[in-house]
């Protein structure tokens, strides 16, 4: 994963966060920085932060539009028979669940910015019944924020190595 993001940076970023998305041990916590470090050593613009942010986050909503679908076809109780396949604990779906009956549609786009909640939030969105469309836009905004901060982080934190070594 780390050569294919550092090799082909866009196609890489997207297919690693689509990745990401639907097989949650691979973090984005590493994908993103490793982008943002590539992008610095290979001498890019700054704007391509952005455009890796962006990708990442296209790539992220591909991977929950498929979970999302899963979810709205398979309901809660085909889903639960299926948790442990992709090592998903039920309680960790309860906790979602919660979250998303609290903060409704909103809770896609804030749930895409918080670890733990992020890779589950497109369940509940598939099980309540959220409009596709709107889960789509939701859930883009939130992923190119996070994808974007991230690449960012790794960009200036390898800029601090570059200015310390």
């Amino acid at each position: 994963m780390v050569s294919l993001v550092a090799e082909n940076l866009y196609p890489g970023v997207f297919l690693a966060a689509l990745l990401e998305t639907v097989f949650p041990p691979i973090p984005s916590e590493a994908i993103f920085p490793l982008a943002g470090y590539s992008i610095l050593k290979n001498g890019m613009n700054v704007f391509h932060i952005l455009g890796a942010g962006i990708t990442g986050g296209c790539g992220a909503t591909v991977g929950a539009f498929v979970i999302y679908m899963i979810s709205k076809k398979l309901g809660r109780t085909g889903l639960i028979k299926y948790l442990k396949y992709a090592r998903i604990k039920e309680k960790s779906l309860e906790k979602a669940d919660h979250w998303f009956a609290k903060y409704g549609d909103k809770s896609v786009i804030i749930g895409r910015l918080i670890p733990g909640i992020r890779e589950l939030v497109s369940i509940p969105a598939g099980i309540f019944n959220m409009h596709p469309l709107k889960f789509l836009i939701f859930t883009l905004i939130g992923s190119c924020i996070w994808s974007t901060v991230l690449t960012a982080v790794g960009y200036y934190f390898g800029m601090a190595t570059f200015d310390f070594f």
